[in-house]
Protein backbone atom coordinates (compact mmCIF):
# COMPACT_ATOMS: atom_id res chain seq x y z
CA UNK A 1 0.00 0.00 0.00
CA UNK A 2 2.14 2.90 -1.09
CA UNK A 3 1.50 6.31 0.98
CA UNK A 4 1.12 9.91 -1.33
CA UNK A 5 0.30 12.84 -0.46
CA UNK A 6 -0.38 11.73 3.13
CA UNK A 7 -2.80 9.13 2.01
CA UNK A 8 -2.16 5.27 2.00
CA UNK A 9 -3.54 4.34 -1.85
CA UNK A 10 -5.19 1.15 -2.01
CA UNK A 11 -2.47 -1.55 -3.65
CA UNK A 12 -4.69 -3.65 -6.13
CA UNK A 13 -6.08 -1.43 -8.01
CA UNK A 14 -4.80 0.48 -11.30
CA UNK A 15 -2.79 4.07 -10.40
CA UNK A 16 -5.00 6.16 -11.96
CA UNK A 17 -8.13 4.96 -9.63
CA UNK A 18 -5.95 4.46 -6.59
CA UNK A 19 -5.25 8.24 -7.10
CA UNK A 20 -8.35 9.30 -6.60
CA UNK A 21 -8.28 8.43 -2.89
CA UNK A 22 -6.64 11.57 -2.74
CA UNK A 23 -8.87 14.13 -1.65
CA UNK A 24 -8.74 16.28 -4.11
CA UNK A 25 -7.52 14.35 -7.26
CA UNK A 26 -10.27 13.46 -9.47
CA UNK A 27 -10.38 10.84 -12.70
CA UNK A 28 -9.15 14.20 -14.91
CA UNK A 29 -5.98 14.72 -12.37
CA UNK A 30 -5.39 11.37 -11.78
CA UNK A 31 -4.99 10.36 -15.55
CA UNK A 32 -2.89 13.67 -16.43
CA UNK A 33 -0.39 12.67 -12.85
CA UNK A 34 0.06 9.27 -15.20
CA UNK A 35 0.58 10.27 -18.33
CA UNK A 36 2.97 13.33 -17.06
CA UNK A 37 5.12 10.85 -14.67
CA UNK A 38 4.88 7.87 -17.89
CA UNK A 39 3.64 5.25 -15.70
CA UNK A 40 2.01 2.11 -17.78
CA UNK A 41 -1.55 3.13 -17.10
CA UNK A 42 -2.75 -0.81 -16.93
CA UNK A 43 0.01 -0.79 -13.69
CA UNK A 44 -1.04 -1.41 -10.32
CA UNK A 45 -0.57 0.53 -7.05
CA UNK A 46 1.40 -2.33 -5.77
CA UNK A 47 4.32 -2.25 -8.64
CA UNK A 48 5.46 0.82 -8.25
CA UNK A 49 8.49 1.47 -7.62
CA UNK A 50 10.36 4.31 -5.07
CA UNK A 51 11.30 6.07 -8.44
CA UNK A 52 7.46 6.33 -9.51
CA UNK A 53 6.24 6.91 -6.58
CA UNK A 54 8.57 9.92 -5.88
CA UNK A 55 7.85 11.48 -9.38
CA UNK A 56 3.98 11.14 -8.41
CA UNK A 57 4.09 12.70 -5.14
CA UNK A 58 6.44 15.66 -6.87
CA UNK A 59 3.38 16.23 -9.40
CA UNK A 60 0.78 16.31 -6.97
CA UNK A 61 2.46 18.99 -5.05
CA UNK A 62 1.90 21.46 -7.71
CA UNK A 63 -2.36 21.07 -7.05
CA UNK A 64 -3.91 21.92 -3.79
CA UNK A 65 -5.01 18.53 -2.27
CA UNK A 66 -5.74 16.70 0.93
CA UNK A 67 -5.19 19.35 4.14
CA UNK A 68 -5.03 22.24 2.42
CA UNK A 69 -8.08 21.77 0.59
CA UNK A 70 -10.04 20.72 3.05
CA UNK A 71 -8.92 23.94 4.86
CA UNK A 72 -9.22 26.34 1.73
CA UNK A 73 -12.73 24.83 2.07
CA UNK A 74 -13.76 25.51 5.78
CA UNK A 75 -12.21 28.77 5.40
CA UNK A 76 -14.67 29.93 2.53
CA UNK A 77 -17.21 28.50 4.38
CA UNK A 78 -16.72 30.62 7.23
CA UNK A 79 -16.36 33.56 5.52
CA UNK A 80 -19.72 32.96 4.11
CA UNK A 81 -21.58 32.45 7.80
CA UNK A 82 -19.43 35.46 8.77
CA UNK A 83 -20.86 37.97 6.20
CA UNK A 84 -23.77 36.19 6.29
CA UNK A 85 -24.90 36.22 3.15
CA UNK A 86 -27.88 33.89 1.77
CA UNK A 87 -25.49 30.74 1.51
CA UNK A 88 -23.60 31.24 4.95
CA UNK A 89 -27.11 31.50 6.52
CA UNK A 90 -28.17 28.11 4.65
CA UNK A 91 -24.79 26.75 6.05
CA UNK A 92 -25.68 27.77 9.91
CA UNK A 93 -29.12 26.38 9.25
CA UNK A 94 -28.04 23.44 7.88
CA UNK A 95 -29.80 23.60 4.87
CA UNK A 96 -29.28 22.92 1.19
CA UNK A 97 -27.11 26.26 0.06
CA UNK A 98 -28.06 25.66 -3.94
CA UNK A 99 -31.28 26.16 -4.34
CA UNK A 100 -32.65 22.64 -3.61
CA UNK A 101 -36.39 22.23 -2.65
CA UNK A 102 -36.92 21.00 1.27
CA UNK A 103 -40.20 20.32 1.59
CA UNK A 104 -39.49 16.54 0.56
CA UNK A 105 -36.20 16.24 0.11
CA UNK A 106 -33.02 17.00 1.62
CA UNK A 107 -32.81 14.77 3.70
CA UNK A 108 -29.01 14.73 4.26
CA UNK A 109 -28.59 18.07 4.87
CA UNK A 110 -31.82 17.98 7.65
CA UNK A 111 -31.23 14.68 9.51
CA UNK A 112 -33.51 12.15 10.33
CA UNK A 113 -37.21 12.89 10.46
CA UNK A 114 -38.57 14.26 13.63
CA UNK A 115 -41.78 13.61 14.17
CA UNK A 116 -44.89 15.75 15.50
CA UNK A 117 -47.88 14.68 16.60
CA UNK A 118 -51.01 15.63 17.77
CA UNK A 119 -51.70 17.24 21.20
CA UNK A 120 -55.64 16.38 22.50
CA UNK A 121 -57.55 19.11 23.66
CA UNK A 122 -59.01 18.78 27.43
CA UNK A 123 -62.82 17.87 27.25
CA UNK A 124 -64.68 20.62 29.91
Amino acid sequence: MPRIAGTDIPGYKKVAFSLRRIFGVGPAIADEIVQQAKINSDKRARDLTTKEISKIQKLIENYVVEGNLRKNINENINRLKRIKCYRGLRHIAGLPTRGQRTRTNSRTRKGPRKTVGSVKKDVK
